[in-house]
């Protein structure tokens, strides 16, 4: 079991702790090391994830939310607008503990896309995507990176990615960024999906944005409903805008 999140990546062995000049023991200077280093280690693919996209025209998107927000029909929807427009630079990595029902809807779009299954992982880290984009070996590129659905462990993991996007519906409740505070806290973006649905829940957008703006002021948003295609045309303008300028974080 992981240290840092209580997921179940695997943890250092006495031998590679030994090797980091880490004490050995089980006291709380330990699991900090230790969690430091696994970040530390992190971090450096992240930078270098960011470094090959940068090289290969790529721009990438990191795509959280908790399990049922829509991740999956926002991207959907996201590639049947852009596919209109006449453009096909678009790549997905998608992330679940099993199946790959996911890649397989975005596969039928016409779209390539690899699927991480975590297993008892609570997310996706940097070495996973560098190996499956790795694999997709694509340029010039619009990357997706769908994280596994959760909002408490994928706030820690940088994947390398030029926008963090956490996406949350209203049917969720108002007050969800003060519940996870962390991952609103690193997000560039908030979309707020199924607004279609706010006559039948008792959920406020205002109330929402103003939650999300007490962890993190620079958030902007966007409010849609990636069924009925509310809002999805913003959406589509922004992510265009931002691949043509191949704008960094």
């Amino acid at each position: 079991m992981c240290t840092t999140c209580g997921c179940g990546h695997q943890e250092m062995s006495h031998e590679e702790m030994h090797r980091l000049g880490i004490a050995h023991g089980h006291g709380k200077t330990v699991d900090i090391a230790v969690e430091q280093d696994i970040l530390s280690e992190n971090n450096r693919i992240a930078g270098q994830n960011r470094n090959i996209w940068n090289t290969t025209g790529c721009w990438a998107i990191n795509l959280v939310s908790s399990p049922g927000s829509g991740k999956t029909t926002l991207l959907e929807s996201t590639i049947k607008r852009l596919g209109g427009r006449d453009f096909h630079k678009i790549a997905v990595i998608e992330g679940d503990q099993h199946t790959d029902n996911d890649a397989g809807r975005i596969r039928n779009l016409g779209i390539p896309a690899i699927q991480i299954n975590t297993h008892n992982g609570c997310h996706l880290d940097a070495r996973m995507v560098s190996s499956a984009f790795d694999e997709l070996a694509v340029k010039d590129t619009l990357l997706f990176i769908e994280n596994v659905g959760n909002l408490v462990c994928p706030a820690m993991f940088d994947l390398g990615e030029n926008r963090r996007v956490v996406l949350l519906s209203v049917t969720e409740g108002d007050d969800k960024p003060l519940k996870y505070p962390y991952m609103f806290a690193g997000a560039d973006i908030c979309i707020i999906n199924k607004i279609d649905l706010l006559p039948y829940v008792d959920s406020d957008v205002a109330r929402l944005k103003d939650n999300a703006l007490k962890i993190n002021p620079q958030l902007c948003f966007f409010e849609i409903s990636a069924t009925r295609g509310m809002g999805m045309d913003e959406w589509c303008e922004y992510l265009l805008a931002c691949f043509e300028r191949k704008e960094e974080k």
